[in-house]
């Protein structure tokens, strides 16, 4: 669904609609349930309609109907299941403007999917109430009274027509009216090329161009690409802000934009291949990624989670598709080690066992002033052994942007906008580029950094460092990373121990970020550390950035690395949550031994209160509650003490 953009100075807003071409459909009599209304209306046609991209169906009827000729429709929700006995059914909103969608009584619109065949027929809205604990609304339509003619319109797509769309305001746009627009360059006019598609990134609306073959685009390395080189049909994206796009003529059909030096560059390389061995590595592309669907389905299948399979078998193409990339993106092994590490009970440490471990003399650790600069140039030897390290590469930074431990102190969605930079990164641009506060710019060429955050944030962190020449760091030693997400699971009564995944969708698992713990997963799915090895370094800082913490403690480094300790800790009791602000620095046989030793990790059953879908017989059923009833599988980067032992690991206390 995309969403409204709050209308800024420098940002336009984009409301939804996508376009679907003109087609035609054959008609035959309706088999499915029509509402009991004298004036409804239905059209049927077969699922060989050639109108299949977005969510707007128009119509071009080969005879006249009671829907007209060449309307469109839009989706604005999806009946999921029945409320109570008065014929009343709840719908999951796909608009941004439910007030006007779901409490004003009038004609409304039902596309149905029915053995491989498709209607859509007209309902009278009679009234209409939010449940906002269910985050869904609740509606009555005519002529539908019982709970079994209620079940017989589940599923179905809820629409209105394109003729209902709401009035802009000035600097509003659906995307309907953007995609199919040309793009020029505003300063020489040169024909860019065509916008076909439109995405929300979080911060900012983001337009997908297609290139024109006539456009003299530059290859990623900075070279002008050969004329053998096809640039048609290269796709780049462009930040849909008043800065960049400063002129959009809806009349024109076009637009003018001035884009920064590099922005049409990033991430582009240019394909000189021939179309036949393209065609033939996509053919390779798509066999290799059903032979890891064909995996994924076994594994979930071996743990008893058949029921997530069940949505491959409705909805539209991009729907299974999505559902796909799920399936196959599930860490399965760590979601047993999750699932099995809540069946036993071992020690779980946190800030305060360290505290008391090191009070008892079990570990080592050493107490300084809380006045201390931990970062600054004191002439301490141990500190200036971590900075010689630093210097000499041995040590990466690891910055844990995930939403469970971040709390905002990285990401401000309440920043006003800015146009060089992405506004919810500014606070970790300040870190990045305090000098004081972080590494010297003289030891960044060598530091390696791995960045871990959201899927949303990952291209708004590459452009940030783009933008910032990567801030000293040498591009060739930059990771970012998305953080590690496991499924939510049910709350089963006590006595039963198996944990059923939960759908958010019948084609969208619902999951929740796993935490600081995560990383090590990460690291071993994209053999970071094989990389760090074959670059030199020998200590793995770990933090999750904030205004104490910021990386690169050379005291905390000196002092594990002087007694060859394999973890070392830097705690503080000036910090409310030690769980969410943390500074830990492993040493790289020990990451090289947690990562062979992934079951030595605990995880943490989170009680949470989650809507979900499950499929009951034949129906789609929403499951809410008020009371907790499912777990958020969570790991805390402190599990990872129970693979080491407590002689060789080390503590800074402030």
């Amino acid at each position: 669904m995309m969403q409204i953009v709050s209308t800024l100075p420098t940002s336009q807003r984009i409301l939804p609609l996508l376009p679907f071409p003109p087609s035609s459909f054959h008609f035959s009599f309706p088999f499915n349930f029509i509402p009991s209304s004298s004036s409804s209306s239905t059209i049927h046609f077969r699922t060989n309609v050639t109108a299949t991209q977005g969510n707007v169906v128009v119509v071009h009827n080969e005879k006249e109907t009671g829907i007209g000729i060449g309307r469109g429709f839009i989706d604005i929700g999806y009946l999921s299941n029945v409320h109570g006995l008065q014929g009343e059914i709840c719908v999951k909103p796909t608009t941004d403007f439910p007030q006007l969608r779901f409490s004003t009584p009038g004609t409304r619109w039902l596309r149905q999917n029915v053995l491989g065949e498709e209607t859509i027929q007209e309902v009278e809205l009679e009234q209409g109430r939010h449940h906002p604990a269910h985050n869904n609304w609740i509606l009555k339509f005519k002529g539908i009274d019982t709970v079994d003619q209620a079940k017989m319109l589940t599923g179905s797509t809820l629409l209105v027509t394109e003729d209902e769309r709401p009035e802009l305001e000035e600097g509003e746009f659906y995307t309907h009216d953007l995609v199919g627009m040309k793009v020029f360059l505003k300063e020489s006019g040169e024909l860019v090329g065509t916008v076909i598609g439109v995405f929300n990134s979080g911060a900012n609306d983001l337009l997908q161009i297609s290139l024109d073959s006539s456009f003299g685009i530059l290859d990623k390395s900075g070279r002008s690409r050969s004329e053998e080189v096809e640039a048609s049909g290269q796709l780049v994206l462009v930040p849909f802000v008043e800065a960049i796009v400063p002129d959009v003529d809806t009349k024109r059909r076009e637009m003018h934009i001035t884009p920064p030096k590099g922005l049409l560059e990033i991430n582009l390389r240019f394909d000189e291949r021939s179309k036949k061995e393209r065609r033939q590595l996509e053919w390779k592309e798509r066999k290799k990624f059903q032979k890891r669907l064909i995996a994924a389905k076994k594994k979930l299948g071996e743990i008893e989670q058949q029921h997530v399979f069940h949505g491959l078998r409705y909805g539209e193409k991009e729907q299974r598709s999505l559902l796909s990339e799920q399936i196959v993106g599930v860490n399965t092994k760590l979601l047993q080690e999750a699932l099995q590490g809540l069946q036993q009970s071992t020690k779980r440490w946190n800030a305060a066992e360290l505290v008391s471990a090191s009070e008892a003399k079990l570990i080592s650790s050493m107490q300084i002033s809380s006045k201390y600069s931990l970062h600054g140039n004191g002439d301490n030897i141990l500190q200036e052994k971590g900075l010689k390290l630093m210097s000499e590469g041995k040590m990466a930074i690891v910055l844990l942007l995930n939403e469970k431990e971040n709390q905002g102190c990285i990401c401000d969605p309440d920043i006003v906008e800015n146009e060089a930079t992405d506004t919810l990164l500014l606070p970790l641009q300040k870190l990045l580029s305090d000098h004081g506060n972080f590494v010297k710019d003289e030891d960044r060429e060598v530091v390696p950094l791995i960045l871990v955050s959201s899927a949303q944030q990952i291209e708004s962190l590459r452009k940030l460092f783009t933008n910032n020449n990567n801030f000293a760091f040498d591009s060739e030693k930059v990771w970012f990373l998305e953080e590690e997400k496991l499924p939510v699971v049910s709350n089963l009564p006590e006595g039963q121990n198996k944990y059923k995944i939960l759908m958010k969708s019948p084609w969208e698992i619902l999951e929740s970020p796993v935490g600081s713990g995560g990383f090590i997963s990460l690291f071993s799915k994209h053999s970071i550390a094989d990389n760090l090895i074959n670059l030199g370094v020998e200590y793995v800082e770990i933090c999750s950035p904030s205004e104490r913490v910021a990386g690169g403690n050379s005291l905390l480094l000196g002092l594990v690395d002087s007694r060859e300790a394999n973890v070392g800790v830097q705690i503080s009791p000036s910090v409310a949550d030690p769980e969410k602000s943390f500074d830990m620095i492993f040493s790289m046989d020990f990451l090289k031994k947690l990562l062979k030793q992934s079951n030595k990790l605990q995880f943490d059953a989170i009680p949470k209160s989650n809507s979900f879908v499950e499929k009951i017989d034949k129906d789609w059923v929403t499951v809410t509650s008020s009371i907790p009833n499912s777990y958020e599988l969570s790991c805390s980067i402190y599990s990872s003490l129970n693979a080491c032992l407590l002689e060789k690991v080390c503590v800074v206390r402030e």
